[in-house]
């Protein structure tokens, strides 16, 4: 039988590549501090001979293990993927690993899926949204896990946040439909009981009706869990109630979609017809018709800062920093002034 040869080691590297052993150990761990030329060298002696490093050697000399990870409340849509990528590729960028979690929008669940996370050695967690009990915050202060949370922004609430304030990016959305004189309100919301960011937009809605001088009692209001078909449901049974809505926001650009369908199939014409707004400015918003007004949200800038600071409160210990990164109004083809009566 012939012999095996021994696994390739940081030596053999640093050998081959011309460079020290810790020019190697630094283009693994933290290549930021590596010029180009002699990264791209050392990354292609490391490819050649098939090294792999051995990070368990590194997490126990750092009492870190090089991974964070991340609790997103669905997969099923596009609605987190842009941010989650950037955040991916900032951690890869500084040597960390991501582990993500799906929730379902079940508290329960998540919380399983934070002691396991936890429980595996992660080094911090990026969580979604405020909204969770709070012995929850306890146990990962007691664990001293950083926590950062993201999609959500309130400089009241003492866990970091990087993102943006979803009732005042709603309130200006609807501030600006509102003024076209619509008067019957209608809002396919998000479920939102244990989600802050489906209540606030409920409530920024609710804030321009009372502004423009309407009774934001009087919104009618329909929550469903998020997706195209009941979107598209619950576009339907706002529609045959009394008086119909002449615009309807949608908690997000899935549920609008599932309107515009609801809306064809009742054979009304949006705008003409009826207005509908979505949420996020998903790609599924630019090809939608009519094309929808929305609310753009900075998903890749929220993913690369929320991956900058959660490093920042792991390596240097201290407590994150929230940042109100803002949202943009994107007017397009789905909504206009109500029909006269």
């Amino acid at each position: 039988m012939t012999d095996m040869k021994p696994p390739p080691t940081l030596d053999d590297v640093a050998r081959m590549a011309g460079v020290s052993t810790a020019t190697v150990s630094r283009c693994i761990n933290d290549p930021q501090m590596v010029s180009d030329k002699t990264r791209v060298r050392v990354q292609d002696t490391i490819k050649s001979l098939g090294y792999t490093p051995n990070f368990a050697a590194r997490s126990m000399a750092a009492k870190r293990t090089f991974t964070i990870g991340a609790i997103i409340p669905t997969m099923e849509n596009a609605i987190f993927a842009r941010g989650l990528q950037a955040f991916q590729e900032s951690l890869h960028s500084r040597g960390y690993t991501l582990l993500v979690s799906s929730s379902a929008y079940q508290a329960d669940a998540e919380e399983e899926q934070i002691r396991t996370l936890v429980a595996r050695g992660a080094d911090g967690l990026l969580l979604i949204g405020h909204d969770r009990d709070p012995a929850i915050y306890d146990y990962l202060a007691r664990q001293r896990v950083p926590v950062l949370v993201a999609w959500s922004y309130d400089k009241d609430v003492a866990t970091p946040s990087i993102g943006f304030d979803n009732r005042s990016a709603m309130r200006a959305l609807a501030d600006q439909v509102i003024a076209l004189n619509h008067r019957h309100i209608g809002m396919i919301s998000g479920v939102s009981r244990a989600n802050d960011r489906a209540r606030m937009r409920i409530a920024g809605v609710k804030d321009a009706m009372t502004a423009g001088g309407l009774d934001a009692d009087d919104l009618t209001l329909i929550e469903v869990p998020y997706s195209f078909r009941h979107g598209t449901e619950a576009f339907t049974q706002m529609m045959q109630q009394e008086p119909r809505p002449s615009v309807v926001f949608c908690g997000n650009d899935v549920l609008a979609v599932g309107a515009l369908r609801g809306a064809k199939q009742m054979g009304l014409r949006v705008p003409e017809d009826v207005s509908i707004t979505g949420f996020d400015d998903i790609e599924l918003a630019e090809v939608a018709q009519p094309e929808l007004t929305t609310v753009r949200v900075p998903h890749r800038k929220m993913g690369t800062r929320a991956a900058e600071e959660l490093i920042a409160m792991i390596e240097e210990k201290r407590t994150g920093v929230s940042e109100d990164l803002g949202a943009q109004i994107v007017t397009r083809q789905s909504v206009g002034p109500p029909k006269a009566p």
